[in-house]
């Protein structure tokens, strides 16, 4: 069963077609990478699937609530309720952390499971705890984001995504802020996720780490899907577009 549906998603800013006719689904427990060069709508597909944008015609559904339809031509979304009830379903983890400067780690994790799911503060704080020593940073629940390093500071994103169980994670490009030496802390945390059978979807650069956890790749270009395969097909791919993209990236690799 597909915990994840997209169909005929269209996005538009101003003039500009990002999104064009996207379909996607995604199945329980599987793990999806995004590639594909930047402007190409891989982030903003992201950010429709998570209500950031809106979108402007085309159909989403998550875990069998509908987010939003078409009709006559238009994208309508569903009521308060239910889009609430889809939010909890759901985390993303952004690039550049989005971490509340002026709150604590600790608080960072909680804020949510208390004000929006209506979690007690002590189940809260025993559920960002147990994320916080499963993630390596137990020690730094009493710390602010200025004082972690960039790898530390994604990690509490991942744990303040985690906080609230979703259904689905999704991550946007989690190491472009962060230098090489720190990618491999964020990249080992997705590893576990993955093994855990956590339902991802990742955007990533990344192109060795996405062909190796993953069990689909899509390859995006000007705002259309290109590939949609197992790494091993999508990295064989005989389409122009994809060798062009995938010969770039092993030429700046070397």
């Amino acid at each position: 069963m597909s915990i994840l549906s997209v169909k005929e998603l269209y996005k538009n800013f101003g003039k500009l077609q990002v999104l064009q006719g996207i379909d996607l689904q995604v199945e329980d427990g599987e793990i999806v990478s995004i590639i594909g060069s930047s402007g190409s709508g891989k982030s903003t597909l992201l950010r429709c699937i998570n209500r950031l944008e809106t979108v402007d015609r085309g159909t989403i559904t998550l875990d069998g609530d509908v987010m939003v339809r078409e009709e006559g031509g238009k994208a309508v979304y569903s009521d308060a309720a239910t889009l609430k009830a889809i939010r909890l379903k759901t985390g993303l983890v952004f690039q550049n952390f989005n971490l509340f400067p002026h709150y604590s780690v600790l608080r960072n994790i909680t804020e949510a499971p208390v004000c929006v799911a209506g979690v007690s503060p002590e189940e809260a704080k025993e559920r960002a705890l147990q994320l916080l020593d499963q993630l390596g940073l137990k020690d730094r629940a009493d710390a602010y984001p200025y004082q972690l390093s960039g790898g530390q500071a994604q990690r509490v994103s991942i744990a303040r995504a985690l906080a609230l169980n979703p259904k689905i994670l999704f991550f946007d490009e989690p190491t472009s802020a962060l230098d090489p030496e720190l990618t491999g802390e964020v990249l080992k945390v997705i590893r576990n996720l993955a093994k855990m059978h956590m339902t991802m979807v990742i955007v990533t650069h990344e192109m060795a780490f996405a062909g190796e956890v993953s069990d689909r790749m899509i390859f995006m270009d000007k705002g259309v899907i290109v590939e949609n395969g197992t790494p091993q097909e999508v990295f064989a791919s005989t389409n122009p577009r994809t060798q062009s993209f995938l010969g770039k990236f092993h030429q700046s690799a070397l």
